[in-house]
């Protein structure tokens, strides 16, 4: 599968690792530029690209960049993907730390991907984004292991999101359907669910107990 991975940060720079590694045709970008990355093309065989190159073909486009940073990404940033291709946000918000204030997620309420889907003009399905980035190295196991951990996926498009899940399956790695992008607060910042290393029972409980209140700690 041909797959676009635009930021290679922590993230992006392992799942680049893991889906190269699992034959899949991997093109990654950053905001410096592919010069920089070559030795993560060296060690992988992934190809470098810029920003506006890396979703040409792709039937999937992972956007891992800084949640402030995504309004600035280079227009059409998504044109040339496959079509029905699945966009997986990783993001979180994080307005005290790194974002500022973003109003349109603080005072309309809407959720993190949500505002990604309207920066981007295209659906996403959100995941990775309470995943510890040494995990997707160290932590995958096949199916039917019992430390196989699970991970959340949300998203409104249903085939996008079975794509995005068999991948994920495939990384090593069980999945747990958190329901559409308007339900995706479920797995933001300081819910239950993220940064569990459990199974999928223990994520299906932990998103059951969410709660829809922004903590404080994650509103500007």
């Amino acid at each position: 599968m041909k797959i676009g991975i635009i930021g290679a940060g922590n993230i992006g720079g392992n799942l680049t690792r893991r889906l190269a590694a699992l034959g899949h045709e991997v093109a990654v970008a950053n905001s410096r530029g592919p010069q920089t990355l070559a030795e993560l093309a060296a060690e992988t065989g992934a190809t470098p690209v810029e920003a506006t190159e890396a979703a040409k073909g792709a039937e999937v486009v992972v956007v891992t960049v800084p949640f402030k940073a995504v309004p600035g990404l280079p227009d059409g940033i998504l044109d040339g993907a496959a079509e029905g291709a699945a966009v997986i946000d990783t993001n979180n918000y994080y307005p005290r730390e790194r974002d500022g204030r973003i109003d349109a997620v603080e005072d309309e309420g809407i959720t993190e991907s949500r505002w990604i889907e309207r920066q981007l003009g295209h659906p996403v399905i959100k995941a990775f984004n309470g995943t510890y980035a040494q995990d997707i190295l160290d932590r995958h196991r096949p199916a039917g292991d019992p430390g196989r951990i699970a991970l959340p996926v949300a998203g409104d498009d249903a085939a996008a999101k079975v794509k995005v899940r068999a991948l994920i399956e495939e990384l090593g790695f069980d999945t747990v359907d958190s329901g559409g992008i308007d339900d995706s607060w479920r797995q933001q910042p300081d819910t239950p669910v993220y940064g569990l290393r459990g199974d999928v029972a223990e994520v299906t409980k932990a998103l059951a107990d969410a709660s829809p209140d922004r903590p404080a700690a994650f509103r500007g």
